[in-house]
């Protein structure tokens, strides 16, 4: 790659402006971060060190994971994580660390035993169309987790909830529960299917019935049964549905909540992060800035990819018992100068389109993270000074901006 190449163009080489992650989670005014990402970035470990950093700041901090994949618990040291938080035990941190996942359908069973009478209540949880909804509907999870959200927030146990949102562009869909469910109740099918049971079934239209006799012929006659003893039984409980998926929404707009995009320096990546920014953007939701993280920075700036490689072939031909080694590692330094370069013109390019959202860079891990140490050197990267890097560069960047 000749320098020209190296160096990103002069369109794209708008800086960013830095994220100060270490202010944010010490802050006592923040009290909610959601981390959304495409799948693969490492969200759920920078979730994890976030919640970390934070509890080492001294604040009491609850980690919620909605990504089914168990990599929270193993980055945490744990042997598995379920509905209700578990404490962290974190050596010396004057804070306090929790984590949990979401149980969709657990926290479902949670709300209809809260709000209904035990009766009431044994009807529902033992429904046949209710199990099958409380375990695999879709959007059942999407609002299950603004439940949960807002019960956390709710309780005031925790002064930090960080949320781990699943693996694709589906981790915002939480954000659209409100309208779905307000969809769903005033649907017609909805509404017919409660018309009986607020109006007696005497008083059921003939339009009712013969509707009710093409459902049966189509669904049968016990589903229908089902769904209608679901409806019947949950009636009651569904205005306070949708006031508390509205609550949380709001909850998520206002001041003291963040959102952080996670993205690696990869184009598809890139591109849905340009996603989960514009989607932020246009639902009002306040956007800390994005993380890139797995970068590759080289170990120095000094000696360019075409200086180097022009170094490796003098000192072949020069020969000597160290010469091969020494080609060898200055033909490593050009390709890792050549891969920050590519990566440093992708996180521009964003930063060309985004001019206005932060950016932190994370360099990649030696291997996978799976133990507190591995989260400590994760959250400082995410969280130290912003020049504090072996070689100055400034944290929002991959390789030092280049003027002209």
């Amino acid at each position: 790659m000749s320098a020209r190449q190296e160096e990103a163009p002069a369109a794209s080489r708008r800086q960013a402006p830095p994220m100060d992650l270490g202010a944010l989670i010490a802050d006592p005014a923040t009290r909610i971060v959601v981390c959304c990402g495409a799948g693969g970035v490492g969200k759920t470990t920078s979730s994890a060190a976030l919640a970390l950093a934070a509890a080492e700041a001294g604040r009491t901090v609850v980690v919620l994971t909605i990504d089914p994949a168990r990599r929270l618990a193993q980055s945490l040291g744990l042997v598995e994580l379920d509905n209700e938080p578990r404490r962290v035990d974190v050596p010396g941190a004057p804070g306090e660390l929790h984590a949990m996942m979401l149980d969709m359908k657990r926290t479902f069973d949670d709300i209809v035993s809260a709000h209904s009478t035990p009766e009431r209540a044994q009807a529902i949880l033992e429904n046949p169309f209710y199990q099958a909804l409380s375990s695999s509907f879709s959007g059942t999870q999407e609002y299950m987790a603004m439940e949960k959200l807002g019960q956390l927030r709710a309780s005031d146990n925790w002064d930090l909830i960080i949320v781990d949102t699943p693996p694709s562009r589906s981790a915002l869909d939480f954000l659209d529960a409100p309208n779905r469910m307000s969809r769903f109740l005033d649907g017609t099918m909805i509404r017919l299917l409660m018309a009986p049971s607020r109006a007696g079934f005497k008083f059921a239209s003939a339009g009712f019935l013969l509707f009710s006799r093409i459902v049966s012929k189509i669904l049968g006659g016990q589903l229908l049964r089902d769904i209608s003893a679901f409806v019947a039984a949950l009636d009651t409980m569904f205005g306070g549905f949708r006031e508390r998926a509205t609550a949380t929404y709001e909850l998520l707009r206002r001041p003291g909540t963040w959102f952080v995009v996670v993205a690696a320096p990869e184009p598809d990546a890139l591109r849905e992060a340009s996603y989960f920014v514009d989607r932020l953007s246009a639902e009002g939701m306040p956007l800390a800035g994005l993380v890139v993280n797995r970068t590759h920075p080289p170990a120095t700036t000094a000696l360019s990819a075409t200086r180097a490689e022009g170094a490796a072939e003098g000192v072949a031909d020069g020969g000597g018992p160290s010469a091969a080694l020494a080609a060898a590692a200055l033909r490593v330094h050009a390709g890792r100068m050549q891969l920050a370069a590519r990566e440093q013109h992708l996180a521009d390019r964003f930063t060309s389109a985004h001019p206005d959202v932060a950016v932190r860079t994370v360099p990649a891990a030696a291997g996978d993270v799976h133990d507190l140490d591995g989260l400590r050197v994760m959250a400082e990267a995410l969280t130290g000074p912003d020049a504090d890097t072996p070689t100055g560069t400034p944290r929002t960047r991959v390789l030092p901006a280049r003027r002209g």
